[in-house]
């Protein structure tokens, strides 16, 4: 009767290494091509996101296709590539941006019908009280953008209190609202933790 043959230490200890560097390669890849974690830092995404928050973001959204208007998502802003913030899709490439009179207005590619966006997911304290920036500029003021190919317009749902596309400047001090494809790193998916906060996050249909 043969006996199962005995492998020695280097054996197991090689066979320990080999499934480590398999269960680290298998997280890297979906870390880096499916999803991903990322904490939410300050408050300019009230009420959708807190401080805080632990958020899924799902990256394989991009490889397969573009962002869309009212995705949030993370992305690495012009002004500061080193840090990603996470903000709201409102203009696309080709859309003619208007902010007047504290609502956004989309006037997508081709058409001539400028519509206003219909932002629910804004609380009573930012809901038509999008402004320029900074503030003290005059709120009243009528400012318009047009989105670049490739690039696209991001908005904070904490309006009165967030850094985004009306307020990046590079070095200069001059206005760099559009953010490259390239930067956008995920949709994002899931609110994870606290627990008692978790969800899926569902991007709004504007009907534009």
């Amino acid at each position: 009767m043969k006996t199962a043959k005995q492998h020695g230490l280097w054996f197991h200890l090689f066979d320990v290494l080999l499934n480590i560097v398999i269960i680290v390669g298998v997280v890297a890849v979906i870390r880096t091509f499916l999803v991903s974690p990322f904490q939410v830092e300050g408050n300019s995404m009230l009420s959708t996101l807190e401080h805080k928050q632990y958020i899924i973001i799902n990256k394989l959204a991009y490889h397969t296709g573009s962002p869309e208007r009212g995705d949030v998502v993370v992305f690495r802003p012009p002004n500061d590539p080193k840090r990603p913030y996470v903000k709201r899709v409102i203009g696309i490439p080709g859309d003619h941006i208007v902010i007047e009179g504290g609502f956004v207005f989309v006037r997508p590619e081709g058409t001539q019908e400028q519509v206003a966006i219909d932002e629910t997911y804004l609380n009573s304290k930012n809901a038509g009280k999008t402004f320029q920036a900074p503030p003290s500029s005059g709120n009243d003021k009528y400012i318009s953008y047009t989105v670049p190919e490739g690039r696209y317009f991001l908005l904070g749902d904490n309006r009165q209190g967030s850094l985004d596309s009306r307020s990046f400047r590079d070095g200069s001090g001059d206005a760099i609202p559009y953010v490259l494809e390239d930067s956008i790193l995920g949709r994002v998916w899931l609110v994870a933790l606290p627990l008692r906060k978790f969800h899926a996050l569902e991007s709004p249909i504007y009907g534009i």
